[in-house]
């Protein structure tokens, strides 16, 4: 797909991503949808308003009323979707940095569309032929009031809620300055915790920290849990979909660690859990334990929700499924990922026992993650050549699912294009420090040189 990357289309406002641009995509879904009635809402960004507006038209233009939900997390768009049987459009660029924005479309059962939905969204905006209707049949707008309430109260009805208020736990919450800082706070403090927070204004120019959770961003939230004496640290992306840990002592908890933690309470034989292809072996690991099946997809929740979907039609139960990035899906809560949720389901886990002695089995991995820019398609399809060429000289099991996987036994490594971001990622896993970092030098390495080549 052209338009669609691997989680919706991203770039930078005004410049990728403008209001013209945003409102001929969205009349095009809105064509598609063929809805009386849509939803539109943003997260924190700068630009989220702006883009908003431009989604509103757009939606207007093809004859659809449109529900205003404002500043709200991606889940909660989600959770009004699926609660009012409407589709909606979500401005987000999720993890990105502050100057990009993005549209996520969301179908009427409250999940994001699937990739031939997709598909036909993009045919439509690219042959022009969206349905522009005459101006008596344009659509109306109202804003929705309570549509975070409403998301703050569906959560916290879907938790176990007395094991986290008897645990008496103290929880420090970094939401990044995204849409979750709206919602988390109070989310886990009508849960029964004491709550501590950094970087939980929201602004959309992220000046604590970028909306990434990773590790390097998050020393702010290490020091907070350890200076603190919380029991957890939980951090969010822009558009509070995914959730990060730091174990009581302040140890960042490596998010393959905590999915893998969360599957083992959940995962038995029979079941099946969905999973990308940088699946790390400690779920591996827990699937051969518990006699799970695991299926792999391409990275990006389109495709794991879609095959969720898949295996529901089968009659296959998925207890839980997700990305070792943070975003986590329990399928009988919601087919989306919700930074909260996931919070509130670890913090059920450590009621029993100590973050770090709870993913202490599902450690002795160590992870590399690296990415490469690049400035046009030259450089690009020059660097995935190279790692091609490097690819099929390796002695290792080769996958091509998403990119190129090669297991070594004691390792693997992945790189792939980004589907938000002009970069090449590259992965790599494995019980040394070294050989991991070995691994995913072989590629990047590989990649560099081609680009600089161009």
């Amino acid at each position: 797909m052209d338009v669609f990357g691997s989680s919706g289309t991203r770039g930078v406002a005004n410049e990728d991503i403008t209001p013209a641009f945003v409102l001929q995509v969205v009349a095009a879904a809105g064509t598609v949808w063929e809805a009386d009635r849509t939803a539109v809402a943003h997260d924190t960004r700068l630009t989220g308003r702006m883009l908003e507006n431009a989604a509103v038209s757009g939606l207007q233009s093809v004859g659809c009323d449109v529900d205003r939900l404002g500043v709200i997390p991606t889940p909660g768009a989600q959770a009004y979707a699926a609660s009012e049987a409407t589709p909606a459009v979500m401005i987000t660029a999720s993890h990105n940095p502050p100057e990009y924005n993005g549209i996520k479309l969301i179908g009427p059962d409250g999940t994001e569309l699937s990739v031939s939905e997709l598909e036909t969204v993009e045919e439509v905006f690219l042959s022009e032929s969206d349905g522009v209707c005459s101006w008596r049949r344009t659509g109306s707008e109202r804003r929705i009031e309570n549509a975070t309430q409403r998301y703050i109260d569906g959560v916290l009805d879907a938790v176990n809620r007395e094991p986290i208020a008897n645990a008496d736990l103290t929880v420090a919450l970094d939401p990044g300055h995204g849409a979750a800082s709206l919602t988390s706070p109070q989310i886990f403090r009508e849960l029964g915790c004491r709550v501590i927070t950094v970087n939980a204004q929201p602004d959309g120019r992220f000046p604590g920290r970028d909306p990434e959770p990773v590790e390097t961003n998050l020393s702010d939230l290490g020091r907070l849990v350890a200076t603190s004496d919380a029991d957890l640290g939980i951090a969010h992306d822009g558009d509070g979909d995914r959730a990060i840990f730091f174990d009581e002592s302040g140890g960042y908890i490596e998010g393959d660690a905590a999915l893998a933690a969360l599957a083992n309470a959940e995962l038995e034989a029979e079941n099946a859990t969905v999973a990308a292809v940088n699946v790390s072996q400690r779920l591996v690991d827990v699937c051969d334990q518990t006699g799970t099946t695991l299926e792999l997809t391409p990275i990006g929740s389109t495709y794991i929700t879609s095959r969720i979907q898949q295996l529901h039609a089968e009659g296959i139960a998925v207890p839980i499924a997700g990305e070792g990035n943070g975003g986590i899906y329990f399928p009988e809560y919601s087919l989306a990922r919700d930074g909260a949720y996931i919070g509130a389901r670890f913090l059920s886990l450590i009621a029993e026992q100590p973050a770090s002695e709870l993913v202490e089995p599902f450690g002795g991995y160590h992870n590399v993650r690296l990415k490469i820019g690049y400035g046009s398609r030259e450089e690009r399809d020059a660097m995935l050549r190279a790692v091609e060429t490097v690819s099929e000289r390796a002695d290792a099991d080769r996958t091509t699912t998403d990119g190129v996987r090669l297991d070594y036994g004691d390792g693997w490594v992945l790189a792939r294009p980004s589907g938000t971001e002009p970069v090449i990622r590259v992965y790599a896993e494995a019980h040394e420090k070294n050989r991991a970092e070995e691994l995913a030098s072989r590629l990047y390495d590989a990649a560099c040189e081609a680009r600089e080549s161009v």
